[in-house]
């Protein structure tokens, strides 16, 4: 198997890992909105809908890790990457993925593990609000999320070598973003022509791309930016 499948087995991991974590979001909601009716309608608020949502939201937010690192999402402090080559960027990711990724995550499964495992042993229930949930099921989720992190981290390893390798990055899975809703408003848009939306779109591209520390600044914009 190829380096490039590999990246693109584990970005499809990722990705699908991330999408089943997103229907949380519809739990959370409908959850939420039952909540709201029992409370000002009903007047019979749940006691443990607090603690409910809270692992509703933090399962969504930690299962959501390794899709978002498989497009490229996570913030990131970029004011020296972007002006970076490809294999300036792959080079600089190595050194940080090797230095603060890898330990900080095998941390966090380590640490995770202990957490779910101590919770299981005991059957933890919280304490936030009286006959509170149990959280074992809740807390197994750290290190199965750091897990899926951590498969998706070595996939970025892989990554920036092919990169090293070739000179440029692999390409990445797309997903339906912000950018896509613009270019949908402007489609159907009466007011702007087309030269004006090709424009737009154009620059939303630009920034996003930017935005995914894929692109390099040339010579030309550098001068631009310095004053």
């Amino acid at each position: 198997m190829t380096a490039r499948r590999v990246i693109a087995a584990v970005d499809l991991i990722s990705y699908w890992s991330g999408k089943a974590g997103a229907w949380l979001i519809v739990a959370l909601t409908f959850v939420v909105s039952i909540e709201v009716f029992k409370r000002y309608i009903l007047n019979a608020p749940t006691a443990w809908i607090f603690d409910f949502n809270n692992m509703l939201y933090g399962s969504l937010f930690m299962l959501c890790g390794a899709y978002t690192l498989a497009l490229g999402g996570h913030v990131r402090a970029d004011f020296v990457y972007i002006y970076l080559r490809p294999r300036g960027q792959a080079t600089m990711d190595l050194i940080l993925y090797f230095l603060f990724f890898i330990p900080g995550i095998l941390g966090l499964i380590y640490a995770g593990y202990d957490y779910a495992a101590l919770s299981w042993r005991i059957g933890e229930h919280s304490t936030v609000t009286a006959e509170g949930p149990p959280v074992y099921h809740f807390k197994s989720v750290i290190p199965l999320a750091g897990i899926l992190v951590m498969i998706q981290g070595l996939a970025e390893i892989v990554r920036c070598v092919e990169c090293l390798r070739t000179g440029a990055w692999p390409s990445r899975l797309e997903d339906v973003e912000e950018i896509d809703v613009i270019g949908t408003q402007l489609a159907r848009s009466e007011y702007v022509d087309e030269e004006s939306r090709r424009q737009a779109m154009e620059g939303a591209h630009a920034i996003d791309e930017a935005a995914r520390h894929r692109s390099v600044v040339d010579d030309t914009e550098r001068q631009s930016r310095t004053p």
